[in-house]
């Protein structure tokens, strides 16, 4: 099995920084598109920013002055650098990762845990 489990989450001040990773662990054979999308209370969830193997990365509107995506593909790990945070930043995040288990396998999407934000004074 795959999993991805999140880390870094946690309390902000407004203004302030705050980065999470992801490591996915388990029976990978590669990774193509891992991404970060996020929940707040009472809303969808919705698209943060994703990133291809090869480090393309895409945001949502929103978000791509103060939020960067990476990915370190030698440990199956991404990132997400979130500067000046806002109030409305707050939400559970979760990181996805579009897997092949072999070679020959269909390309399955997983998701982690989530990691919960809160950027408050």
């Amino acid at each position: 099995q795959v999993q991805l489990v999140e880390s870094g989450g946690g309390l902000v001040q407004p203004g302030g920084s705050l980065r999470l990773s992801c490591a996915a662990s388990g029976r990978i054979f590669s990774i193509n598109a891992m991404g970060w999308y996020r929940q707040a209370p009472g809303k969808q969830r919705e698209l943060v920013a994703t990133i291809t193997s090869r480090g393309t990365a895409n945001y949502a509107d929103s978000m791509k002055d103060r939020f960067t995506i990476s990915r370190d593909n030698a440990k199956n790990t991404v990132y997400l650098q979130m500067n000046s945070l806002k109030p409305e930043d707050t939400a559970v995040y979760y990181c996805s990762g579009v897997v092949l288990i072999t070679y020959y396998s269909d390309a399955r999407t997983y998701w982690g845990q989530g990691a919960q934000v809160t950027v408050s004074s």
